[in-house]
């Protein structure tokens, strides 16, 4: 398997793993919003990958 594979696989992990802990944190508000940022977090790491494989 390649880097880049292996790369893009951990970020998917990591966005469902954030999607989990959204799911598991629905009704404690503090938990939710870190739930979130990580999960913005992990979009804007799989941004960059995709645009950096534009170049």
């Amino acid at each position: 398997m390649k880097t880049r594979h292996m790369i893009l696989l951990g970020w998917i992990l990591f966005t469902l793993s954030a999607t989990g802990y959204i799911i598991a944190s629905v009704g404690d508000f503090w938990a939710m919003f870190g739930s979130i940022c990580f999960l913005v977090a992990c979009l804007v790491f799989l941004a960059a990958y995709f645009k950096e494989g534009a170049d």
